[in-house]
């Protein structure tokens, strides 16, 4: 394979965007095209898999059990930060080269992250990986439109739709098993070889756009600067503040004020400067506005399905990582199963119907499991996260065709890197508010609980004297106290089992919400949708 033709004939449109003609008829866009959305799989995955295996990672690099939580958060407040640049820099940079040393980089940092000797490395490894990520993602989505039009748009949809919702969904199955079976070193390790094959392809294969090195000048850094510090601090309120009590720490209380201003000084300078660098012109096309609404509300459930799920095998039913994984599989399993049945349909339903019943089955599958018991276990699981797995292609293929088809190329790039960063949000809101809700909602369980478990009803007291009958062979005379005790840790257990089914109540309202603002955006052909991206 030769390297790039730096001599192919390229066209600049009104916006000065330098994009190389016919990109689709270049069968090597195509090899280059796969190794992004294999460079997109670790960016996404690398978000969730060391989330069961943080107590080992903790022991490697002697972090305190509050300290290790930055293993995910620092990861998180970079990728976030990056994401919303990233259209900027392709535009800068082109395609090619911003994707190869991204690639590149988040390999070496990968590797870094493997041998990280305390919790300061590990950090400041886990952020450039977040950084590098973040360029990765919405890159992604951006190039499939200029890629690929009519029917194979449909294809490649259904494509990116599987690797960007399968990824976090696995990340945590994956991550427990190879921490199982190896040791919490190869959670970065696995990255080192496909990286390097991605960022080699990337960099031979792909011929999409060039550098635009104008944009340098009028360089935006007031624009960088803010949205740095609003989104950065931003996710640190999210990440953190359930656990400080909010606005009752001092940090999150200046933190927020930080946020606030940053984000008022961030709309005010992308909306006045003439060359800003995310520009959000994109969010006056209604179907793209209405797309971001919705890639927020899939957030949301996604990333709350997969860290309510662990929460409750652990904390309730006491799984290991692995027998986690085995459960949290079906919905991968299921989604994987869908993605040939939700792109036929996408070709004939109107993609509002499609997305519709996507939304329907999503919040359906959230709501069958709000009945769950300190019992459940794989099977009684299998079909909330069936209906979830379904779902969720009849979410991805409509909504990325409606918020994306009809942008014009120069704001393409930037508008995927805000839509992508929508999800991200949503994902981090919502994990705010279900870890808020989840503590209030038990607290009140169990007052209530305690409240009926008084000598006064005659079933407690049965209860009550029957755990002691049984306890006395064993622990003798201590046997009533025991009971007690026992009896005590049943209402925690069942005040929590409570909790996690409003939980899962409650991430049903949104997707059930989400139908009123269909009715509001603008058809679109699903077999088109990419031909006026070019």
């Amino acid at each position: 394979m030769t390297a790039i033709d730096t001599a192919a004939a390229t066209h600049t449109d009104d916006e000065g965007t330098i994009l190389v003609d016919h990109p689709e008829g270049k069968s090597s866009n195509t090899l280059g095209f796969v190794a992004m959305v294999v460079g997109m799989f670790m960016a996404i995955l690398d978000i969730q898999i060391v989330a069961s295996s943080l107590s080992e990672i903790q022991a490697g690099i002697s972090a305190s059990r509050e300290e290790i939580s930055w293993v995910q958060t620092s990861y998180l407040i970079a990728e976030v930060v990056m994401i919303p640049l990233s259209g900027w820099l392709s535009h800068l940079l082109s395609t090619r080269v911003l994707f190869a040393v991204s690639a590149g980089m988040f390999t070496i940092a990968s590797m870094a992250c493997a041998v990280a000797w305390n919790l300061e490395s590990m950090v400041l490894f886990r952020v450039l990986q977040g950084f590098l990520g973040g360029a990765m993602i919405p890159t992604v989505f951006a190039t499939s439109y200029l890629l690929f039009r009519g029917s194979k748009q449909g294809m490649v949809t259904v494509f990116i739709g599987l690797v960007a919702t399968m990824a976090p969904t696995i990340g945590p199955s994956l991550g427990g098993y190879l921490t199982d079976t190896f040791s919490w070193h190869w959670l970065f390790l696995m990255n080192v070889v496909p990286g390097i094959i991605v960022t080699i392809v990337v960099w031979t294969q792909l011929d999409v756009d060039r550098p635009n090195l104008s944009l340098l000048k009028g360089f935006d850094l007031p624009g960088i600067l803010f949205v740095a510090l609003f989104l950065g601090c931003l996710q640190y309120v999210l990440e953190e503040g359930p656990g400080d009590d909010w606005l009752q720490s001092d940090e999150i209380a200046l933190l927020c004020l930080v946020c606030a201003v940053s984000a008022v000084l961030f709309f005010w300078r992308e909306l006045t400067t003439e060359h800003p660098v995310v520009d959000l012109r994109a969010f006056a096309n209604p179907n793209f506005a209405l797309g971001c609404l919705f890639s927020f509300i899939v957030g949301i459930g996604l990333y709350g399905s997969v860290y309510v799920m662990p929460l409750f095998l652990s904390m309730v039913r006491g799984y290991n990582a692995l027998e986690i994984g085995w459960v949290l599989m079906v919905t991968g399993g299921f989604q994987f199963l869908s993605a040939p049945l939700a792109g036929a349909l996408s070709k004939k339903l109107d993609p509002r119907l499609m997305l519709g019943l996507g939304l329907v089955f999503f919040g359906l599958g959230l709501y069958l499991s709000h009945t769950l018991t300190a019992d459940w276990s794989y099977w009684e699981f299998f079909l909330p996260q069936a209906v979830r797995g379904i779902s969720l292609m009849f979410i991805f293929i409509p909504v990325n065709a409606l918020a994306l088809g009809t942008l014009p190329p120069h704001l393409l790039k930037g508008g995927a890197g805000l839509y992508n960063l929508m999800r991200n949000l949503g994902g981090a809101i919502g994990l705010a508010v279900i870890n808020t809700l989840l503590t209030n909602r038990h607290d009140l369980h169990l007052w209530h609980l305690k409240e009926n478990l008084t000598a006064a009803r005659d079933s407690v007291v049965n209860a009550l004297n029957s755990m002691t009958m049984m306890l006395g062979p064993a622990v003798g005379s201590d046997a009533h106290q025991v009971a007690v005790k026992t009896m005590a840790r049943l209402a925690e257990r069942e005040a929590w089992v409570l909790s996690f089914g409003d939980i899962f109540q409650l991430m049903a309202i949104p997707f059930v919400t989400g139908l009123l603002f269909i009715p509001l955006m603008r058809k679109v052909d699903l077999g088109a949708a990419g031909k006026d991206a070019h």
